[in-house]
């Protein structure tokens, strides 16, 4: 193995390595001899048994984090596969199998180390993967750039039109996508070239992120499973509107899709952030409706551009089917029994354990948007047991305090960045029975197990789903269960 000298390992500096393990988050673990010792090192988006490239960003006195560069060779484990690859899927070439062990070995030592949880291996229930690992997600957003990474001469060039997705690290530099990544829909993917063509024989320039001008920015697409529809948005800036011909554009996409388009929006954005959408959130309709249909476990749900909506429906089909078994294990309800759904956005879960159970359901979120969704969701489904509240969930309480004492279990489904402390310590003193706890984060899931146990609930058993194959994200779902006051 070779031996680095303290010089090598400065920020900044970049080196030459092998990936020999895999830690939580999809970070790639090797074991440096530095000197007379030894340091570990973290390089996200790799590999055991791949050699890379990596620049040292971090450096402390126990471990380095570098960025990956380049994947010098790769890992013996690897496999070869017919989709161009993208910085959103580093492990596609990884077999599913070796996925499903690195997640679930190191999202286990996450409950160990950070939540305390020394027997979380009897408390695994199982793992959920995702009915499909290939062409699974139903939106995509690519990016518009003057400056491009071309693959042939392996070098970034400017003054270009480029439409694909960002280089991984970087937010101004764009590779074009000219096939199928494996991750969306097959037909759309190859066919973004013609777009891409398309847009650049207008004329028109695309976003030079840097400095902040240009014409076209963003093209985002969601796609119905349902009746295989596609939705599209394309944003542009104001300067060269007047040139931009919109109905030509229509023409263009309805002849390479036909009856798959179900609608074709176009928003200006002229901040300087680099998104998709605008302030005001407003848009114009080209063509078509700004909606597509999906279905979840019986349900129909409509879905415009804006709303949020689960990413891998299938998979999510089977998150919620799961979540909904935890909330019925072992516990009886009548009629008169609520459950609260928290964090609820669309009310997807609430409507199905309503459907399900029978039970009252109380849906809270403070995204006033995703409650009005919920409302128009339930009454299409014919829900007639759930109710719909727009406020903060850690003052839903104290503006109605009739639901105080009330509540048999809880269905607690926070964002990524995890639940607020002080938050939590006030649905744990709703004092339900029970609470399903679910994670789109494991790391702040297991942080919370600590002050869940101080307010008298103990995890008694947990199961992993992985709604996003080829990345490094997992969710979790727990059972939390009131053991003393």
């Amino acid at each position: 193995m070779k031996t680095y000298a303290q010089q090598d390992i400065k920020k900044g500096n970049i080196i030459e390595i092998e990936i020999e393990d895999m830690a939580f988050g999809g970070k790639g673990l090797a074991k440096l001899n530095v000197g007379e010792g030894k340091i570990v090192m973290f390089v996200p988006n790799t590999i055991p048994g791949q050699i890379v490239k990596t620049r040292i960003f971090k450096k402390k006195k126990s471990f380095l984090e570098g960025k990956l560069i380049e994947i010098v060779s790769p890992s013996p484990n690897e496999i070869d596969l017919a989709y161009q690859p993208i910085s959103g899927a580093p492990y596609i070439t990884l077999p599913v199998e070796n996925q499903r062990d690195y997640k679930k070995n190191t999202t286990l030592e996450q409950y160990r180390r950070i939540g305390k949880v020394a027997n979380i291996e009897e408390l695994f229930d199982t793992y959920i993967e995702s009915p499909t690992s290939f062409h699974y997600r139903n939106k995509m957003e690519y990016a518009f750039s003057t400056i491009r990474y071309d693959f042939e001469q392996e070098e970034t060039l400017d003054d270009e039109f480029a439409l694909g997705f960002k280089r991984r690290g970087t937010w101004w530099i764009v590779e074009d996508l000219d096939n199928d990544s494996g991750l969306f829909d097959a037909e759309f993917e190859n066919k973004l070239k013609e777009i891409r063509v398309y847009l650049e024989k207008t004329g028109l320039p695309a976003w030079h992120p840097p400095k902040k001008h240009g014409f076209y920015r963003y093209l985002t697409v969601r796609k119905s499973f349902a009746n295989n529809q596609l939705l599209l948005n394309l944003t542009t800036s104001k300067s060269g509107l007047v040139h931009f011909d919109k109905k030509a554009f229509v023409e263009f996409v309805v002849g390479l899709f036909d009856n798959r388009v179900a609608g074709i929006l176009h928003t200006i954005n002229d901040s300087l952030g680099e998104r998709s959408h605008n302030d005001e959130n407003d848009y114009e309709m080209l063509f078509g409706e700004n909606l597509i249909q999906e279905n979840l476990l019986g349900l129909s749900f409509e879905v415009s551009m804006q709303s949020f909506f689960q990413t891998n429906p299938q998979s999510a089909e089977r998150l919620y089917s799961k979540v909904i078994d935890y909330v019925m294990e072992d516990t009886e309800y009548s009629k008169d029994d609520t459950v609260m759904d928290l964090f609820c956005g669309t009310g997807t879960i609430g409507q199905l354990i309503s459907k399900k159970t029978g039970v009252q359901v109380v849906g809270v979120d403070i995204v006033s948007e995703a409650i009005e969704n919920a409302k128009e969701n339930a009454k299409r489904n014919e829900v007639e047991t759930a109710k719909w509240f727009a406020a903060d969930v850690g003052k839903f309480l104290t503006k109605f305090p009739q639901y105080e004492g009330k509540i048999k279990t809880i269905v607690l489904d926070p964002p990524r960045g995890g639940i607020a402390p002080k938050t939590l310590v006030k649905v744990a003193q709703i004092d339900a029975q029970r609470i399903v706890y679910v994670s789109c984060n494991p790391a702040t899931q297991s942080r919370d197990i600590e002050v869940l146990k101080e307010k008298g609930y103990e995890m008694t058993k947990i199961s992993f789903v992985d709604q996003f194959p080829h990345t490094a994200h997992i969710e979790a779902i727990a059972i939390f269960e009131k053991t003393k006051d």
